[in-house]
């Protein structure tokens, strides 16, 4: 549970990764226009990929083309194949995210990454961007996308950090997703308006504050 009033109070940031601190865009749709391909379905609206940005991959191919449980794991392997040595680099980070993540770590304030995403692949995008030394912990998926909820993310992060008190902590994140895995545990959220979630989606789902840029962020946080 946290127990903070205003964002800036809190000691621990927790931080969603696509569409939060990088755009992702380029490299999870050309890794999901192979994915289908796989399965002989020809997608020639990339717009309409968008929306495999942010949520568990098994969830986005079971909603937007039906693909049971066993295709969509079959997918994600597919997929895999593309991302892992080459699409996890078609990504950029937002402009003045790394900056802002290091003043954040220089006050003193304890960054964690809760993604879906597998863990290897954020620690490698990270690492890549120069932003991976400002993480006290490094929380991600794993690659059978079996800890793939934002609340198990978090979870795992808590257990991994020795946190079972309550503490001071915020969620950032693009998504609904952050949104309803945060309350879980009790911690207000952030919403990004920069990223890949709708304005409505995040309201709905209970979001505690929103902005529309990294420098709106960063004025939201400033101490």
């Amino acid at each position: 549970m946290s127990t903070i009033l205003h964002p800036r109070e809190a000691e621990y940031v927790f931080l969603d990764l696509d569409g939060t601190l990088t755009d992702p865009s380029l490299g999870i749709i050309n890794a999901t226009i192979q994915a289908l391909e796989y399965f002989g379905i020809h997608e020639s609206d990339r717009e309409k990929l968008g929306d495999f940005i942010g949520p568990p991959l098994y969830v986005s191919f079971a909603k937007h083309y039906g693909f049971s449980r066993e295709q969509s794991q079959k997918a994600i392997e597919v997929f895999q194949d593309y991302y892992a040595p080459k699409g996890l680099y078609e990504n950029t980070p937002y402009p003045g995210m790394r900056e802002l993540l290091a003043r954040w770590y220089s006050e003193g304030r304890k960054l964690v990454l809760a993604t879906s995403k597998p863990e290897i692949f954020a620690m490698q995008i990270l690492e890549r961007f120069g932003m991976a030394s400002s993480f006290t912990f490094i929380a991600g998926g794993d690659p059978c996308e079996t800890r793939v909820h934002k609340s198990d993310v978090i979870s795992y992060a808590l257990k991994k950090l020795g946190i079972t008190r309550d503490i001071s902590a915020v969620m950032v994140g693009d998504t609904k997703y952050d949104v309803l895995g945060a309350a879980e545990f009790g911690f207000p959220t952030v919403g990004v308006l920069y990223g890949f979630g709708k304005r409505e989606d995040l309201v709905e789902a209970g979001v505690s504050w929103l902005v529309s840029s990294v420098d709106e962020l960063d004025r939201l946080m400033k101490r």
